[in-house]
C-alpha cells in the first residue's frame, strides 16, 4: 500500500486492501487462513481493539473457518517477532498459514498528537521524561557515540538519507521521492546534535501484510517462496541509559547466532534491508552484519554501495526515511520489501540475482535486536 497522509482512506479500508493483495498474491483465498496476526495500531484505539477483537476475520470473509485472531505487537520489531510466532505456530502444526498483517494511520494524526505520541514513546517518565528527554534525543545520542567510536561523520550520516531516498524514487509507494543531496540534509534544521530534520522519519499512513507458510506448502502457492533460514533477537533495555553499548546495541550478537543458524556467511547476502527510522540504526546493522566488505559502514555507504546498483543494495523500498515511517507498519513493510525482492515482484528496483538477503529490525528506543536470514534456496 502507498504511504504518505490519506484522509479518505480508512484503517480498515487499507488492511482489507492489503491482506487481500497478499492473499490472493499466494493464489488462496481467505477461508484458506487459519490464523490472523495482526499487529498494534498507534494512532487510533478503537480501531486497535477492532483489530484484537477479529474484526479483520468479519471483513475478509474467515469467520467460521480461522481458528485464530491474535495480535503481536513489538513497535518496530514487529516484522521479526510476527514472523518468528508465525513460523512457531506453522512448524508446531498448530496453523497451516498465517496471515501477518500492519494498518495504521499516525501520518493522519493532528501534528501534536503525532508529536506527543513519539515524543515520551520508550522514555521513562521517572527517570528520563522530567530533562526532556525524547525520541529524537534517542537517535542523536545513539548517533554522537556510534560517530566517537568510529570516525563517522555528519556527512556519512546524511549519505543514509541520500541512499535511501535515491531507492524510493524507484518505489511508486514511497512517501518522498524527490531528489535528495548530502548538501541538503546538512543544510537542514538542527533537531537534536547531530540530528537535522532531514536525518528524522516522518509520520505516514500505510498498510502491508504477508503470509507464512511451512515449506512444502508455500511451494505449492508460488513459483518464487521465500525461506527463513535463520533468526536471532536480543532485548537490550528500555530506556537508553540502561544499554550498556550504545554503538552497537545488540546487532552483533544477534547477527552471529543468525548466520549460525542459517548456515550462511556475510559473504554469502546479496541483499540487506535494514531498518532505518535515523541513519545511525542502520550503520550499526551494517557493521554488525558484516556485509560491508570491511570496510566502515559510514564510508561504504557514502561510496554509494548500497544504492541503486551498488554492491550491497540496502532497504530498497526507501525505508522508514523516505517511504515513511508507519509505526510498527515501518520495519515490517521493511520486511515485506525483503520478499518482494527474492520473489523478483520489485518492479522498477529490482536487484538482479539475489539469493540470498538480511533483515533487521527494532522497537521502542532500539530496545531489540532483531536479524533474519532470508533466501530463495531452502537449506
Amino acid at each position: 500500500m502507498p504511504s504518505g497522509r490519506f484522509s479518505d482512506r480508512s484503517e480498515i479500508e487499507a488492511a482489507v486492501i492489503a491482506a487481500r493483495e497478499a492473499i490472493l498474491d499466494a493464489g488462496l483465498s481467505p477461508r484458506d487462513i487459519d490464523v490472523v496476526m495482526p499487529t498494534g495500531a498507534l494512532a487510533s484505539r478503537h480501531f486497535n481493539v477492532d483489530l484484537v477483537f477479529s474484526r479483520l476475520c468479519e471483513e475478509l470473509g474467515m469467520l467460521r473457518s480461522a481458528k485464530m485472531n491474535v495480535q503481536v505487537m513489538a513497535g518496530g520489531g514487529s516484522s521479526s517477532s510476527m514472523l518468528a510466532v508465525a513460523e512457531a505456530l506453522v512448524s508446531t502444526g498448530a496453523a497451516r498459514t498465517v496471515l501477518c498483517l500492519h494498518s495504521d494511520k499516525v501520518g493522519s494524526l493532528p501534528r501534536q498528537a503525532g508529536i506527543d505520541l513519539f515524543a515520551t514513546t520508550g522514555v521513562s517518565e521517572e527517570w528520563e521524561a522530567p530533562y526532556g528527554h525524547n525520541m529524537n534525543a534517542v537517535g542523536a545520542l545513539v548517533s554522537q557515540r556510534y560517530m566517537y567510536e568510529t570516525g563517522t561523520t555528519e556527512e556519512e550520516l546524511a549519505a543514509v538519507c541520500v541512499s535511501l531516498r535515491k531507492w524510493a524514487a524507484l518505489n511508486p509507494h514511497a512517501m518522498f521521492r524527490q531528489p535528495l543531496t548530502v548538501e541538503e540534509v546538512l543544510a537542514s534544521k538542527m533537531i537534536a546534535d547531530p540530528l537535522r530534520a532531514k536525518h528524522c522519519n516522518v509520520l505516514a499512513d500505510g498498510a502491508s501484510a504477508y503470509i507464512v507458510a511451512s515449506a512444502q506448502d508455500a511451494q505449492k502457492m508460488t513459483k518464487t517462496p521465500v525461506f527463513v533460514r535463520g533468526h536471532s533477537s536480543l532485548v537490550t533495555h528500555y530506556t537508553l541509559s540502561q544499554d550498556t553499548d550504545l554503538a552497537k546495541l545488540g546487532f552483533p550478537e544477534a547477527a552471529h547466532a543468525a548466520y549460525a543458524e542459517a548456515g550462511l556467511r556475510p559473504q554469502d547476502i546479496q541483499l540487506a534491508q535494514i531498518y532505518d527510522s535515523y541513519p545511525v540504526f542502520a550503520l550499526i546493522a551494517m557493521d554488525a552484519l558484516g556485509v560491508c566488505g570491511g570496510e566502515r559502514a559510514g564510508a561504504f555507504v557514502a561510496a554509494g554501495h548500497t544504492s541503486p546498483g551498488g554492491r550491497m543494495p540496502m532497504t530498497t523500498n526507501g525505508g522508514m526515511l523516505s517511504q515513511g515511517h508507519t509505526g510498527a507498519g515501518g520495519g515490517i513493510a521493511v520486511l515485506v520489501e525483503a520478499f518482494r525482492q527474492l520473489m523478483g515482484k520489485a518492479g522498477e528496483r529490482q536487484v538482479a540475482n539475489a539469493v540470498n538477503a538480511v533483515e533487521t529490525a527494532s522497537g521502542g528506543t532500539w530496545m531489540d535486536s532483531h536479524v533474519t536470514i532470508l533466501s530463495k534456496e531452502p537449506g
